[in-house]
């Protein structure tokens, strides 16, 4: 089948037909987590540097003097960057790590974006109300769950599929209650959890 003279084409209508059928319609939510997480390890690299950055994407990963070890590929051995650079890609597919160490590709880490957990664990168990929702309620346990990184109003909206304004009210009410607080990060507002938020979610649990 791959020599024939319509192989090609096949195979990039059957790619297209997977996007639009699986992808397509739940892509804007995904690429908002994705997005979301980019803006979290920018900050974290401008407030504790790369190798706390680094060391955060997963725990088999420590920055070590010369490079960073990766405990989840010990049968990869040594990749040498020469001076390439390392690309980070979030992703909301991969459960620990992956990488792309082989030519032409740039060497690349593929890792769990923030939010991913919330994300599938919503669709799993929304069906089973915990403690936490029963306490606050559904869309408000979505946000507090959600909110394992900061993230705006605009991010945590498109990353959950929820209205703008019903987030901004219920991250209202949340600050109030002191579960959440807010600064400005450049043009954003950043929302986080408390330590009463983080102990709430971590009971839940």
């Amino acid at each position: 089948m791959l020599d024939s003279p319509d192989a090609v084409s096949r195979v990039a209508e059957a790619m297209d037909r997977a996007w639009r059928e699986l992808l397509a319609p739940d892509w804007p939510q995904l690429r908002a987590i994705c997005e979301r997480d980019v803006v979290h390890r920018v900050g974290v690299i401008g407030e504790h540097g790369w190798a706390t950055t680094t060391e955060s994407l997963h725990p088999s990963i420590a920055w070590q003097a010369g490079g960073i070890g990766i405990g989840h590929f010990p049968q990869v051995g040594t990749v040498r960057l020469v001076g390439d650079g390392l690309l980070l890609i979030p992703s909301v597919f991969v459960r620990n790590i992956a990488a792309h160490t082989e030519d032409p590709w740039p060497r690349t880490l593929i890792y769990r974006a923030c939010g991913t957990a919330a994300l599938w664990g919503e669709q799993e168990d929304g069906s089973r109300p915990d403690a936490l929702t029963a306490l606050v309620g559904r869309s408000r346990a979505r946000l507090l769950l959600a909110l394992d990184a900061p993230a705006s109003t605009s991010h945590l909206a498109r990353s959950l599929a929820m209205a703008p304004g019903a987030v901004g009210d219920h991250l209202a009410i949340l600050r109030s209650s002191g579960l959440l607080v807010r600064a400005r990060s450049g043009r954003s507002v950043l929302y986080r959890r408390t330590p009463l938020g983080e102990a709430l979610v971590a009971g839940s649990g």
